[in-house]
């Protein structure tokens, strides 16, 4: 499953891509993000506009959960085949959608110790890749201060996945971020 991606755009870039909603923003770029690092999400807003959400944990943390983070599973992938009905997404999956941006993402192939990276990205020159994924909000009790988290969608591979990694992200094109976001696309058509 996908575990590290890359995170380098303009608000130019992310405006016109995405129709985000806000005043302009400096950005910082990030070439290797990992699990629980802070990443960009594009999320509706209470009036439905688009906005960029920026400080999100990559690993989501439902809502509900009340143990110490250290016993919270991996969360930073969630499989699209469970994604409506496992207990730790399918809140967020009915009615917190999002889009998580980014420039690449990686996998790795080879034996241990010895293993090659290989960034993918768009193809077409360059633009953003449109990831799917889910958004929750949790209270930390312990310093009660809330906490946005996210995770991303993975699926089969297609043919040219399949050499690199038996799972890819779900990469979503322009139609489907506008039905994804909303909740009008079910998980079994990504």
């Amino acid at each position: 499953m996908c575990g590290r991606f890359a995170q380098h755009y303009t608000w130019q870039q992310i405006y016109e891509f995405l129709s985000v909603f806000g005043a302009p923003q400096n950005l910082r770029a990030r070439y290797n993000i990992a699990p629980t690092t802070l990443v960009d999400m594009v999320r509706h807003d209470a009036e439905w506009r688009r906005e960029l959400v920026r400080g999100v944990r990559w690993g989501l943390i439902p809502g509900w959960w009340k143990k110490p983070l250290k016993d919270l599973p991996a969360t930073f992938n969630a499989r699209v085949e469970t994604v409506a009905d496992k207990q730790m997404f399918r809140g967020a999956y009915r009615s917190r959608r999002c889009i998580v941006p980014a420039s690449g993402f990686f996998e790795w192939t080879g034996p241990k110790g010895e293993k090659q990276p290989h960034i993918f990205v768009d193809a077409a020159g360059g633009s953003i890749l449109a990831l799917a994924g889910l958004w929750e909000r949790w209270r930390d009790p312990h310093i009660d201060e809330e906490v946005l988290s996210c995770t991303l969608i993975v699926t089969e591979p297609t043919k040219w996945m399949l050499p690199y990694h038996d799972r890819m992200l779900v990469l979503l094109q322009q139609a489907e971020i506008d039905r994804w976001l909303p909740g009008q696309m079910e998980a079994n058509e990504l």
